[in-house]
C-alpha cells in the first residue's frame, strides 16, 4: 500500500511540475509569436490571429501554472493570520481554506468543460481573423483547471490526515510574514 501512495505521489508530482513547463513553453510561445508578429509589421506583412494565438497562450500559461504555482507556495495566502492562531485552529482554517477552494475550483472545472463542450457541440469560431475553434482554448482552460483542483484536492486530503500542507514556503513570504 505504500508503494502505492510513494507511486501517486510522484505522479502527482510529476503532474504539477509538467503544467508549470507547459506554462513556461506557452510564454515561450507568446514571445515567439509577439516577434513574429513584429517581423511580419517591419516587412510590410500581416500575420492574421497572432494576438489572438498570443492571448490564447497567455490563458493556456495561466490555467496551466496555477497548481505549480500553489505547490511552490507562489499564491497568496493569509500566513500572517495563519501563524498568529494556534496549531490546533490553524489545522481547522487550513481545512476550510482548502476545503473551499477545492469546491469552488471543481464547480469552475465542471462548468468549464460543458463551456468547452457546447462549443465544440455547436462547432463555435472565434470572431477575429483566425477563426479557431473555440473548444481548443477553452479546453486548455479545463485542462489547467482540473490539474488546479486536483492539486487543491491532494493538499486538503493532506491536511486532513497529516495535520499540515504540502506548499513549499517562498521566501517572499518568510520575509514580509514573519
Amino acid at each position: 500500500m505504500t508503494g502505492a501512495l510513494r507511486g501517486l505521489r510522484r505522479f502527482l508530482d510529476f503532474l504539477y511540475l509538467a503544467a508549470g513547463i507547459l506554462a513556461a513553453l506557452c510564454l515561450i510561445a507568446i514571445l515567439l509569436l509577439i516577434v513574429a508578429q513584429m517581423v511580419a509589421r517591419w516587412t510590410g506583412e500581416i500575420f492574421p490571429g497572432a494576438a489572438n494565438y498570443a492571448g490564447y497562450a497567455m490563458a493556456a500559461a495561466s490555467f496551466f501554472a496555477f497548481a505549480n504555482a500553489l505547490n511552490r507556495g507562489s499564491h497568496i495566502r493569509v500566513s500572517l493570520l495563519l501563524n498568529a492562531v494556534p496549531k490546533a485552529f490553524r489545522r481547522v482554517l487550513e481545512i476550510w481554506c482548502f476545503g473551499i477552494a477545492t469546491a469552488v475550483m471543481w464547480y469552475f472545472t465542471y462548468y468549464a468543460y460543458w463551456f468547452a463542450y457546447w462549443s465544440w457541440k455547436f462547432n463555435e469560431v472565434s470572431q477575429a481573423q483566425d477563426a479557431t475553434p473555440m473548444w481548443i482554448p477553452q479546453s486548455v482552460m479545463v485542462i489547467g483547471g482540473c490539474i488546479l483542483a486536483i492539486s487543491l484536492t491532494d493538499h486538503l486530503i493532506h491536511v486532513i490526515f497529516r495535520g499540515d500542507h504540502r506548499i513549499k514556503r517562498d521566501l517572499v513570504d518568510q520575509s514580509f510574514a514573519e
